[in-house]
C-alpha cells in the first residue's frame, strides 16, 4: 500500500498539538508537527513522537487477562465483563455500596472516550469512594475557581500571546507546554512575548528550563509561595493600585485579612527579599496587561488553597481578569462546564481521618488507610482506570501493600505496572492512534479558542475495544443486575450512544454551531479567535458577581501564620518534585527513545548541602521522611536553592511482576515513597508533594 499522511492530535499531555502522521503497510512510519493546526502551529516535544512507540510495544496488552496462580492468562471480552460485573456485584452486595472503590488516573482526561462513558459508569456503582488523580495535583485550582467563578473548571488561563508582563510560581511550561493552561510551543511564546518588549518572572526553588530563559528568576523557601502572594496582594493595596471590576465585593475583608502579610513578614519565610517583593507588586499592578500564573509547585503543598486564591485575588484586583493579555476564560466549541457539574466540598468526609470530598471525589491520599482500616464503609475492592496511584499518590508502598489484601480488583489500562499487578482482571483499551479524538477538556482551558475532530489513524485489530466500548459494556452488565426502572433505562441508552454522536451534540448546541461532519472538512482544525472579554454574564455564582472573602480560605490563614518558621531554622531539607519534557507522570517510561540519554532521575541538591554533609556527586544516598525511605544517586546541581533537593515524579519501577521491559531498566526510586499521607492542605485535602522534609544520608 502507498504511503499516506493522517492528522490527528497528540492526546499525550495538556498542549494537544497536532501532528501528522505518515502511514504505510498499516504501520506507522513518521510522525511530525502540523503546521496548519491554530493553537501548536508545527510544534510537538519527543512525546508525540513516542505514540508510535505505544502502538508497538510488545508489553502493551491487546486482550483481557485474568491473575492466576500460574500467572496471567487471556480471557475472553464477554466472559470478562461479565466476571468483573459479577464479582463487583457481589461485594456491594455482601459490604454495601461503598465497599467499592474507584481511581481515575491522569490519562482519563485524554482519552475522549473515558470522558464521555467513564463517569457514567462510575456513577453505577454509587459509592463515595471514589479517588483520581485530581486530589494529587491540581484539585487548589479546581477549589479556588468553585468558590470565586462558581463552577471548578471555570478556570482563566494566562493570556500569554497578548500579555507584556508574565509572573509564575511553580510552574515549568518549557517542559509542560503549560498545565491546567494549554500553550503548546511554550518557548516560541515566551520568546515573542519578550520580543515586543514584555517580562517574564518566575518564583521556583529550583532554576527550571523556564526560569533560565525568564528575564528574573527568584529562589524561594518550598511551601511558602502563599507568604509571597499574600505579601504582592498587601503591597498592591497598600500602594492604591487595587482596582477590582464593579462586579467584585469582598476588597475589605482581604484587606483586613493580608495586613500582616507585609513585604517584610514575607520576606523572614520565603527568602525573597522585601524590596524585590514590593517592585514585583509594583510592575504587575502597572503593567497594562498582567497575569499571575501558579501550578504544581503552588498546588502540590500544604497551602495549595491559599496559594490559588491568591493568584486569582492578585490578577483581579489588578484589573487583570478577564482583559486582553490578563487572565481570561476561554469559550471552547463543546460548553465543557454545561455538561460537568459545578462542583462541592465537604458533602461527605473520608471514614478514616474525615477528609472533605471535593466535587464527589476523596482525597487520594486516604486510599490505603480506606482499604487496611476495618469497619463499616471498608474497601473490599478497587477499579481503577488508566492509574498507576502505587508511583504517583502519597506513601505508594503502603498502598501498594493494601491493594494486595483486596477481595477483587479490576483495571481498564493496556499494561501490567506496579498498580495492576495487584488486579485480578486487566482489560486493556485500544491505543490513541486507534482512536477518534476531541479534546473536550483542554480546549476549556487552552490560551486560544479552536476546534478539531480527529477520527482515527489506525484501524483497530478486530477483536480489541475501545476505552468507551469497556465502559458501555461493563456498565450495560451492571444495569442487567438491577431491577427495571426509567434510570436504568436513561442510562443504558446514555452508554450506547458514541462519543462521536454525543460530540457532535456539545458542538451544534455550542457557541459556534459547529458539527463533527464540519471539523472532519477541516482536519487540520478551526481558529476560532483570541480569548474574549466574557464577565460577569458568563460566571457560575448565582448572583453573577465574585466574592474574594471566601470564609474557608479566610479561615485558615492563621494555620499558614502558625506552620511558617523564619527562613533557615531547622536540619531538615525540603523535598520537592520536578518534571521532564521526556516524561509523562508514571506511563512513559517504556518507550526506548524517551528514555534514553543521560539519567534524570537522580536527586538533585545544592553543592553547599552536599559539602556540609560529606557528600559527593553521583553518591547512592538514602532520603528519608516521615513516611519511609528510598536510595538514590544524587547528583549536584546550582539550579538548586539551598535547603532544597528535587527527586522526580513518576519513577520507581521495577517491583516484582511488573511487565514492563524498558521501564524496569530505568528504575530509579519513587518519590512518593517518601511523601507522608498526613502532609497535606487542610482546606482542600491535597497531597502535599513538595515541601516535604527530608533527611539524606550516605548509604553505607
Amino acid at each position: 500500500m502507498a504511503a499516506t499522511v493522517r492528522r490527528t492530535s497528540c492526546n499525550l499531555c495538556e498542549a494537544i498539538c497536532g501532528v501528522l502522521v505518515t502511514v504505510e503497510d498499516g504501520r506507522v512510519t513518521d510522525i511530525r508537527g502540523d503546521e496548519s493546526d491554530p493553537l501548536s502551529h508545527g510544534h510537538i516535544c519527543p512525546k508525540a513522537v513516542a505514540l508510535k512507540d505505544l502502538q508497538e510495544d510488545p508489553d502493551r496488552l491487546t486482550t483481557p487477562v485474568r491473575r492466576t496462580a500460574d500467572g496471567w492468562e487471556p480471557l475472553g471480552w464477554d466472559e470478562a465483563i461479565e466476571y468483573v460485573a459479577s464479582r463487583l456485584g457481589e461485594i456491594q452486595q455482601q459490604h454495601g455500596k461503598n465497599a467499592v472503590a474507584v481511581y481515575l488516573g491522569n490519562p482519563n482526561v485524554h482519552s475522549l472516550g473515558a470522558l464521555t462513558h467513564g463517569p457514567a459508569l462510575v456513577r453505577l456503582f454509587r459509592t463515595r469512594n471514589r479517588f483520581s488523580a485530581t486530589s494529587v495535583d491540581q484539585l487548589p485550582h479546581m477549589l479556588a475557581s468553585h468558590l470565586l467563578y462558581g463552577h471548578q473548571l471555570m478556570v482563566p488561563v494566562a493570556d500569554i500571546d497578548r500579555t507584556s508582563y508574565l509572573l509564575m510560581l511553580g510552574a515549568n511550561p518549557l517542559a509542560s507546554n503549560g498545565s491546567m493552561m494549554t500553550a503548546p510551543g511554550f518557548g516560541r511564546r515566551l520568546k515573542e512575548l519578550r520580543n515586543r518588549g514584555g517580562k517574564v518572572v518566575v518564583i521556583d526553588p529550583r532554576r527550571t528550563e523556564t526560569a533560565a530563559v525568564a528575564d528574573e528568576h527568584h529562589f524561594v523557601r518550598p511551601g511558602t509561595d502563599a507568604a509571597f502572594l499574600l505579601a504582592l496582594i498587601h503591597q498592591v493595596i497598600a500602594d492604591g493600585r487595587a482596582a477590582p471590576a464593579q462586579y467584585v465585593d469582598g476588597l475589605e475583608a482581604v484587606t483586613e485579612a493580608v495586613a500582616e502579610w507585609t513585604p517584610e513578614r514575607a520576606a523572614e519565610v520565603t527568602g525573597i527579599d522585601a524590596e524585590t517583593i514590593r517592585r514585583i507588586a509594583a510592575e504587575f499592578a502597572a503593567a497594562d496587561r498582567a497575569a499571575c500564573y501558579g501550578r504544581n509547585g503552588v498546588s502540590t503543598q500544604q497551602f495549595g488553597a491559599i496559594c490559588q486564591w491568591a493568584v486569582q485575588v492578585l490578577n483581579i484586583i489588578t484589573g487583570n481578569l478577564d482583559r486582553p493579555g490578563g487572565a481570561m476564560i476561554p469559550r471552547p466549541a463543546v460548553e465543557t462546564l454545561r455538561f460537568l457539574g459545578r462542583g462541592h466540598i465537604g458533602v461527605w468526609q473520608s471514614r478514616v481521618r474525615g477528609l472533605p470530598e471535593f466535587g464527589g471525589e476523596l482525597p487520594a491520599s486516604a486510599m490505603a488507610e480506606e482499604i487496611l482500616t476495618p469497619g463499616d464503609g471498608q474497601i473490599h475492592a478497587m477499579l481503577t482506570i488508566a492509574g498507576n496511584p502505587v508511583l504517583s499518590t502519597p506513601n505508594g508502598r503502603k498502598l501498594d501493600e493494601a491493594l494486595g489484601t483486596l477481595d477483587f480488583m479490576v483495571s481498564v489500562d493496556p499494561y501490567i505496572n506496579e498498580t495492576t499487578r495487584h488486579a485480578d482482571v486487566i482489560l486493556p483499551p485500544t491505543p490513541p492512534l486507534e482512536r477518534d479524538h476531541y479534546d473536550v477538556i483542554f480546549h476549556q482551558l487552552a490560551v486560544r479558542n479552536t476546534a478539531r475532530w480527529n477520527d482515527a489513524v489506525l484501524r483497530r485489530p478486530a477483536d480489541s475495544r475501545h476505552d468507551w466500548e469497556i465502559f458501555r459494556d461493563l456498565g450495560l452488565a451492571v444495569l442487567r443486575r438491577t431491577p427495571l426502572s426509567r434510570r436504568k433505562l436513561t442510562m443504558s441508552a446514555r452508554l450506547r450512544l458514541s462519543p462521536k454522536r454525543l460530540v457532535d451534540l456539545g458542538l451544534r448546541s455550542g457557541p459556534y454551531r459547529l458539527s463533527v461532519g464540519k471539523l472532519r472538512r477541516s482536519p487540520g482544525g478551526v481558529d476560532l479567535g483570541p480569548l474574549q472579554p466574557a464577565l460577569p454574564q458568563a460566571l457560575h455564582t448565582k448572583d453573577k458577581r465574585i466574592d474574594l472573602a471566601q470564609q474557608m480560605i479566610l479561615d485558615d490563614l492563621p494555620r499558614l501564620r502558625e506552620s511558617l518558621v523564619v527562613l533557615g531554622n531547622g536540619d531538615d531539607l525540603l523535598l520537592i518534585g520536578r518534571r521532564h519534557l521526556r516524561n509523562n507522570n508514571s506511563w512513559m517510561h517504556n518507550s526506548a527513545r524517551l528514555v534514553k540519554g543521560k539519567p534524570r532521575h537522580q536527586l538533585l541538591m545544592n553543592p553547599e548541602d552536599l559539602a556540609c554533609r560529606q557528600l559527593v556527586d553521583g553518591q547512592l544516598v538514602e532520603i528519608t521522611s516521615a513516611a519511609g525511605s528510598v536510595s538514590v544517586e544524587v547528583a549536584s546541581s546550582n539550579d538548586m536553592m539551598p535547603g532544597v533537593v528535587s527527586l522526580p515524579h513518576g519513577f520507581g519501577h521495577g517491583r516484582p511482576g511488573v511487565r514492563l521491559t524498558v521501564a524496569n531498566k530505568v528504575a530509579g526510586a519513587s518519590a512518593n515513597d517518601v511523601t507522608d499521607p498526613d502532609l497535606i492542605d487542610a482546606a482542600a485535602g491535597t497531597a502535599a508533594l513538595n515541601g516535604v522534609p527530608v533527611k539524606v544520608t550516605a548509604v553505607s
